[in-house]
């Protein structure tokens, strides 16, 4: 019986190695190949303009296989009457998200979602009160507003956690870490901002009433109602009007923009001109707005104290 089972041992052996060798092994392989399909998993995401790149790079920091792109040049603005090119089509074809400003800002966004159907979109403005003029007409400029910028930044990292529920905790974390920043902003503009006594100030265009009610200011007039159309004579004539009464001392510019208008308005009342930024152009780090935002507190202490 011992001889025989001397002799069996050795196939017993090889035929066990076998099996370990079709069942473990292809599992082991079946794991690796799992998770290289997971690690080169990349999520392209595209955003609008400008501030929407700035609020959407913070919320997606350092999250591994999340690239962003902005579709336009930094130095295009705000989106008014914008027109897509072939370029920018090229890029949302690539897109599987496109986070936009939304509220009207992106007036070619029906283009985008009838050409693209299957494109991902997120509004960052979704859910924030907006803000009509006279014509009640809405504006779209609500991240001009710190307060709605954190709300924008918390719609853009809800909807990613959704869209990419495996990054759903580091999306969120980002945007906590970010907004407390923003928060930090706030304080610092309100202890700037709210003990001065003249409150009423010439913007250049309408992209400041979000900030005006954020810090209690009153935009007495504003030079040019859409940027780059300069103002009819009857228009300059009722800004001068208006400065000239209220004695305001102070006018806004914006460095997007030509200040022609503003330097004639200055020669004939005596005002200075002074910048204020809708944060619509800049460089690409995290904090951009944020030091934007630092630039206008700066300004506005100068000009209103």
């Amino acid at each position: 019986m011992q001889s025989k089972f001397a002799k069996l041992l050795p196939i017993l052996l090889i035929s066990l190695i076998i099996l370990s060798g079709c069942g473990l092994g292809k599992s082991t392989n079946d794991q690796v190949s799992s998770n290289n399909s997971v690690s080169e998993k990349k999520i392209t995401v595209v955003t609008s303009f400008y501030p929407i790149y700035i609020s959407t790079i913070n919320v997606t920091k350092d999250i591994s296989g999340v690239q962003v792109f902005n579709m336009t040049k930094p130095q295009t603005g705000c989106l008014h009457d914008y027109q897509l090119t072939p370029d920018d089509l090229k890029t949302l074809e690539k897109a599987d998200v496109f986070v936009v400003n939304g509220a009207g800002m992106e007036a070619f966004l029906d283009k985008v979602i009838k050409q693209q159907p299957t494109l991902k979109i997120i509004e960052a403005s979704q859910g924030i009160e907006l803000i009509k003029d006279e014509t009640g007409e809405e504006n779209p400029h609500v991240w001009v507003s710190i307060t709605d910028n954190i709300l924008q930044v918390r719609n853009i990292a809800d909807q990613l956690a959704l869209i990419d529920s495996s990054n759903s905790a580091k999306y969120k974390s980002n945007a906590d870490e970010y907004v407390k920043k923003l928060e930090s902003l706030r304080d610092k503009m309100h202890k700037g901002l709210d003990g001065i006594k003249n409150r009423n100030i010439i913007t250049f265009h309408e992209a400041f009433p979000y900030f005006a009610k954020e810090f209690n200011l009153n935009i007495a007039a504003v030079i040019e109602r859409e940027p780059g159309s300069e103002p009819s004579p009857q228009e300059l004539k009722e800004t001068i009007k208006t400065i000239r009464d209220s004695q305001i001392k102070a006018l806004f510019a914006e460095p997007q923009y030509s200040a022609k208008s503003a330097e004639t308005i200055a020669r004939e009342t005596g005002a200075k001109v002074y910048a204020l930024d809708p944060i619509v152009s800049g460089d690409s780090t995290l904090n951009s707005y944020i030091n934007i935002m630092e630039q206008n507190l700066t300004s506005l202490e100068e000009a209103l104290k």
